[in-house]
């Protein structure tokens, strides 16, 4: 754990991941299949499991105990299997069914937690955990997603009374604005491919419980707005 951090940042942030745990069942729960609502209670289990897995090998300094192995252990333990089980449901059968059969309003819904986790990184910046280019007053933007999610998801996918094309557009530049603060977040932490921010890296995602936001709330971010955009893209095809 990060020494003389004050509790509130850690208790905001882990209640933070407790409401995307939350938004993320509840998706499967409001899913259109009685198959895939079913699941609801073995990803439960199975989420509940990775993310103890990940505050263990934080609380036991796992990660930020040898930062000069390549790839970085958080990457191999924790980013690259996130990465790899939201590859399999895309290249699956299964996993397609899977992911077609969710509401993307309720996936659009989910980024709302953009918010808290952009003054929480505001608040590890001012305690000298990560530096000012992860937060919104240097290149992170995508508080910006966190806050016109709401809308989104009530006036286009509720009330419809925005186009389906903007919503893809809207999905598009929120995933950019994702994969721009990841690239900066994983650059500017201590390992052999560090580019920037030597003078204030960025320490905060190699202890806990910060590591559960490129370990879960980076992923499921991630995995909503990829599974967004191919249900728009397919309905999209089926109108032609």
């Amino acid at each position: 754990m990060i020494d003389n951090l004050p509790t509130y940042i850690s208790l905001t942030f882990g209640l933070t991941t407790l409401v995307t745990f939350s938004l993320f069942i509840w998706t499967i729960k409001n899913s259109n299949s009685e198959q895939t609502r079913k699941k609801a209670i073995p990803i439960f289990i199975g989420l509940t499991i990775w993310l103890t897995i990940q505050a263990f090998l934080t609380l036991q300094n796992i990660y930020n105990s040898d930062t000069n192995t390549f790839p970085p252990k958080i990457m191999l333990t924790g980013i690259f299997p996130a990465i790899l089980t939201i590859t399999l449901l895309f290249i699956t059968t299964k996993g397609r069914q899977f992911i077609d059969s969710l509401p993307i309003k309720n996936l659009t819904y989910l980024n709302i937690v953009r918010i808290p986790v952009e003054i929480v990184l505001f608040w590890l910046f001012l305690n000298k955990a990560i530096p000012e280019l992860m937060t919104f007053e240097g290149r992170n933007f995508d508080i910006l997603a966190g806050i016109t999610a709401p809308f989104i998801a009530h006036f286009g996918l509720k009330k419809q009374k925005i186009s389906r094309n903007a919503i893809l557009i809207w999905n598009f530049i929120c995933l950019g604005l994702l994969i721009n603060i990841v690239v900066n977040a994983l650059f500017s932490a201590p390992s052999p491919i560090q580019k920037f921010a030597f003078e204030q890296p960025n320490i905060a995602i190699l202890n806990f419980p910060f590591s559960w936001l490129p370990t879960f709330i980076v992923p499921a971010i991630l995995f909503g707005h990829l599974t967004s955009i191919r249900q728009l893209l397919k309905q999209k095809t089926n109108e032609k």
